[in-house]
């Protein structure tokens, strides 16, 4: 069984229009094609004409089991409406999680702006998911996206769950101080990787998320995702296979912590009932 907790449906080649259906469609094509049993789409910070909305991606999701979305919140932009409707989403069941980008927008995760979000989160019981290392952009700032920064808010919210996205690559070695330090402190793999891994960059990731597991322990923590499609699902499973790590490991990563954290019906995944 497969959990991807991290995709896109966003249009990264503004040249080129794409359709949020097409791209929808290529998303539930690609994880056909790789056996992905259920998936998580996060929505954008901003909404543009390549970024659908938080509402439009729960729209264009509704009826199909086997996605579930997290909402982009933007630190800058949002405003009272978007408390309402987000919240009206996670009393319905319509929203997993929230998701913030600092180093994309110049905030730090413990900024009190952000205080009506956590309390939302940990009143319904919803992780946060906060950018972390590089950016995929050239401008973005990154001294406001190294996860050493996380350790406030884990100590500030014990009771909140916070994902480290893409175990805040390059700083791979502080996250996992995150992770080992703070209970209430998750990290995903995603988006190590523009496309597919090449060879040697496969290797070291190898290496440092095996390092990660030695030292902080029996992973409860890691979660499998992919940042689809800016990272291949196919190259990423292969990166997963090579993993040097016992099977029952690997089922935590791979879909048994995401089920749990996301609180994703594993009955309907194991009887084959998600379309």
């Amino acid at each position: 069984m497969i959990i991807d907790v991290h995709t896109h449906i966003n249009n990264y080649h503004e040249d080129k229009v794409t359709s949020l259906e097409e791209c929808l469609g290529r998303l539930t094509d690609a994880m056909a094609a790789n056996k992905v049993d259920y998936a998580l789409v996060l929505s954008s910070y901003k909404v543009t004409k390549d970024r659908p909305s938080t509402r439009q991606v729960v729209e264009a999701i509704r009826g199909m089991d086997n996605l579930g979305v997290v909402a982009g919140i933007s630190y800058l932009n949002y405003n009272h409406r978007d408390i309402r409707e987000i919240g009206e989403y996670l009393e319905q069941g319509l929203v997993k999680g929230l998701k913030f980008y600092p180093g994309y927008e110049p905030f730090y995760p413990n900024d009190s702006r952000l205080k009506v979000w956590h309390e939302m989160a940990i009143e319904y019981d919803v992780p946060v998911m906060f950018h972390s290392g590089d950016t995929y952009a050239p401008t973005g700032r990154v001294k406001y996206s190294h996860p050493l920064h996380i350790d406030d808010l884990a100590v500030d919210f014990p009771e909140l769950k916070i994902v480290i996205c893409h175990v805040g690559n390059p700083w791979i070695k502080d996250c996992m101080e995150m992770v080992y330090k703070n209970n209430n402190v998750y990290a995903d793999i995603s988006g190590l990787v523009l496309g597919d891994f090449s060879e040697k960059f496969e290797r070291y990731l190898k290496n440092e998320i095996e390092e990660m597991i030695t030292y902080a322990g029996n992973p409860q923590y890691l979660l499998y995702g992919t940042d689809w499609p800016i990272s291949n699902m196919h190259s990423y499973l292969k990166f997963m296979a090579q993993l040097d790590i016992p099977d029952d490991r690997k089922e935590l990563i791979l879909w048994k912590n995401a089920a749990a954290l996301f609180k994703i019906d594993v009955g309907k995944l194991k009887a084959g009932k998600y379309n």
